[in-house]
């Protein structure tokens, strides 16, 4: 007996030893054989068999397995492609530039004496839309070029089509158009000269001397549109249009915009050394061109805080607001630096210096080692320069409100500019 009772746990033992160990007492524990709560299918029990329809699913959204979600569109995947396809769009249309647009019209209304309304919003969207259709004419025209010199950007890299360029370039140019329009005839007819002149820029000037010209022109005409847009879009206090006011502006017609003329060329000469400066960007090897621009940019800093702008603050139609704006343009002109007390004059001169710190280091550098690269940093340079310029006019016309709303736009176009290229 004893034999047997210390004998038969042994053999029990041993038994037990040798069975599976997923098989004890009847139960799975583990290995493959295992009954349990299946992750795969979501539900418990086991998994249905594959010529079997899957049972409907128990658990909690958000808990689905491995497989149901192989089965689901690929969501991650089409906000990729979305996400790259609006950065492609993005490149085309030169975004980070945008920035520099507003300003032309803002200047433009500071310039005829006038405060931003109706008129300057409806130029500034014509403004952006033009701009950005010659943004995208542009590629349109250079993409044989730009295959070889640039294959990265959007058209010869395959992510945009051309004639998907070239419609966007004509949906944005008749979008501009129709937004002068309904600021009156005289800013449509200026704007049709804007558009008329970048569509002959991309397509066929941008390649002889008048390159430079014509994008000049193309500037001192957004700035014209601004200043056309705000001088002839009269409103009265109530909101209506004030028929006497309209009448005028319509019999004036383009010369109301003539104040602003002494700015747009100020601007036009800006955009003309800029656009000199960029048609050695992907060459480079030019030492002239940049010391020249430079000699350029630093006169027209002097010009921006020396020249007699005033305006005759008694002509017909003259506001109170213009009227106070005369003296100001006057105090402004007393002597070479002006009364530096003066918080407007000070206004000016800062901005003034901010123009010169943005355009001149870039050109300075570009001047002494002539790369393309430093080149390309030159142009971004003198488009990011045009923002300060803009509100150094318009605060040389007396309008430091409009020329801190203009400087407003800096920080975004820097920002911008770090995830799109200007150039």
């Amino acid at each position: 007996m004893r034999w047997r009772r210390n004998t038969l746990p042994a053999v029990l033992a041993a038994t037990l030893s040798v069975l599976p160990s997923g098989r004890r007492n009847g139960y799975s524990h583990s290995g493959p054989t295992a009954v349990t709560e299946d992750s795969l299918s979501g539900a418990g029990g086991t998994a249905p068999a594959p010529d079997r329809p899957e049972p409907p699913s128990t658990s909690r959204p958000g808990e689905q397995g491995a497989h149901t979600a192989a089965g689901r569109p690929d969501t991650g995947s089409d906000r990729g492609e979305s996400r790259q396809r609006l950065r492609a769009w993005a490149e085309l249309l030169r975004v980070s530039a945008l920035f520099s647009v507003p300003g032309d019209a803002l200047a433009g209304a500071a310039a005829v004496g006038r405060r931003p309304g109706r008129g300057t919003a409806l130029a500034i969207g014509a403004s952006l839309c033009l701009y950005e259709a010659g943004m995208a004419l542009n590629d349109w025209a250079d993409r044989d070029e730009d295959a070889v010199d640039r294959p990265h950007r959007p058209i010869p890299s395959g992510r945009i089509s051309p004639a998907a360029a070239l419609g966007a370039a004509g949906v944005l140019t008749a979008a501009g158009l129709a937004l002068a329009a309904r600021a009156g005839r005289p800013a449509l007819t200026v704007a049709t000269g804007l558009a008329a002149t970048v569509w002959a820029y991309d397509l066929h000037l941008k390649h002889t001397k008048a390159g430079p010209a014509a994008m000049a022109a193309a500037r001192s005409l957004d700035l014209l549109l601004g200043a056309t847009a705000t001088a002839t879009g009269v409103r009265a206090p109530g909101g209506t249009s004030a028929p006497d006011n309209v009448a005028a502006a319509a019999h004036r017609g383009l010369p109301a915009c003539l104040p602003a003329l002494p700015a747009a060329l100020v601007l036009g000469a800006h955009t003309y050394g800029v656009t000199a400066v960029s048609r050695h960007e992907t060459q480079g090897g030019s030492t002239g061109t940049p010391l020249a621009v430079l000699a350029t940019t630093t006169a027209l800093a002097a010009a921006v805080l020396r020249e007699s702008w005033g305006r005759a603050p008694d002509r017909p139609g003259t506001t109170r607001a213009e009227a106070h704006a005369g003296p100001v343009a006057r105090r402004l002109d007393t002597g070479p630096l002006g009364k530096v007390t003066d918080p407007v004059r000070l206004l000016a001169v800062t901005l003034t210096g901010a123009y010169l710190r943005t355009a001149g280091p870039p050109l300075l550098h570009a001047a002494l080692n002539p790369s393309p690269p430093l080149t390309q940093r030159a142009v971004g340079g003198g488009i990011r320069a045009m923002i300060p310029l803009q509100a150094a006019l318009a605060a040389r016309a007396g309008a430091p409100v409009t020329a801190l709303a203009v400087m407003g736009l800096v920080p975004l176009a820097r920002s911008l500019a770090r995830k799109v290229s200007l150039t």
